[in-house]
């Protein structure tokens, strides 16, 4: 089985191609991404297991030539690449348009052109936009940012794959926690360094707003179970752990930093509020990891990862 990981290099490629490497059903994993987040620091550290079975292909998602030629003998493409949100995600919507979007069409134009029998997509639940209410899989999607807006069009060209062959598109939740390529700009990972080198933590709005989480390891042991199993039909899943009030993350970090302090910015303001129901369709085809931590005891596997 030959794999294909667009954004291998990234958070999540990062810790997904660990889990993925001691396979033995896995002969190949190719690594399409264009490093456009720097990140190097994937490449370093100590030999990765079976290590021999890794290819490199720096390269772009408009680039057709190359991707083209990237998918051949691919079995399995898992889309990671994407342009992340960020505090200024809606100031500059064609930086988001041109990755989570065309991207995403000019990599589904060339696997329809493939071999490829299978094609998972890292999508978002920022596609369902706020909503008071718990959001299962059947909610209409009503994302309200730029980057929720691109990560629906791109879902829409990758939906088209669903009667050609294998597809499923994973909406996932905020994802946190130690890999190789970590980020610093997600939520309670950027909470984790100000806490732990700066004493410090600034919120934004009155903290009281919920988001769905998901931890790194959580979200790449699903990965991996959903790109080696073939019974799982095409569709749409959610992908999420816990719902998470942002004071609750900063009640659990008190704990660990007793010091800390922490600021609230614009605090008069109410932001959007989502929660996703944990329970997925993904439990009837493979085994949801158990939480066997709480948010702290998870937090403090964080902590132990920092260097000082």
């Amino acid at each position: 089985m030959n794999i294909l990981i667009t954004g291998g290099a990234g958070y999540i490629g990062s810790a997904l191609i660990e889990q993925l490497l001691p396979d033995e059903k896995i002969n190949k994993i190719v690594i399409y991404d264009n490093l456009s987040r720097n990140n190097y620091h994937f490449f370093l550290g100590s030999k990765l297991p079976k290590h021999e079975k890794i290819e490199f292909i720096q390269g772009e998602l408009l680039d057709t030539r190359k991707l083209s030629k990237a998918l051949n003998g691919i079995d399995t493409v898992i889309h990671l690449a994407a342009k992340v949100t960020t505090p200024f995600a809606d100031a500059d919507p064609h930086y988001f348009e041109q990755s989570n979007h065309w991207g995403t069409a000019e990599l589904v134009y060339a696997v329809e052109e493939s071999n490829v029998q299978q094609f998972i997509f890292a999508s978002s639940i920022s596609v369902f936009g706020s909503s008071n209410d718990m959001v299962n899989e059947d909610h209409p999607a009503n994302p309200r940012t730029i980057y929720g807006i691109s990560k629906l069009r791109g879902e829409e060209h990758v939906a088209r794959l669903s009667d050609k062959i294998n597809t499923q598109i994973l909406r996932l939740g905020n994802v946190y926690g130690y890999a190789n390529a970590v980020r610093f700009d997600a939520v309670i990972n950027r909470f984790m360094f100000d806490a732990n080198f700066n004493k410090r933590i600034a919120i934004n709005g009155d903290g009281k707003q919920h988001r769905p989480f998901i931890s790194i390891q959580k979200v790449s042991d699903i990965i991996k179970q959903v790109s080696m199993s073939k019974g799982i039909p095409s569709g749409f899943y959610n992908v999420v752990d816990r719902n998470l009030q942002v004071l609750d993350i900063v009640d659990a970090l008190k704990e660990i930093y007793p010091e800390m302090e922490f600021t609230f910015i614009n605090q008069h303001l109410k932001l959007r509020e989502l929660l996703v129901n944990p329970e997925t369709k993904l439990s009837e085809y493979i085994e949801i990891p158990e939480n066997t931590k709480s948010l702290k005891e998870e937090l403090i596997d964080f902590k132990n990862h920092l260097r000082f």
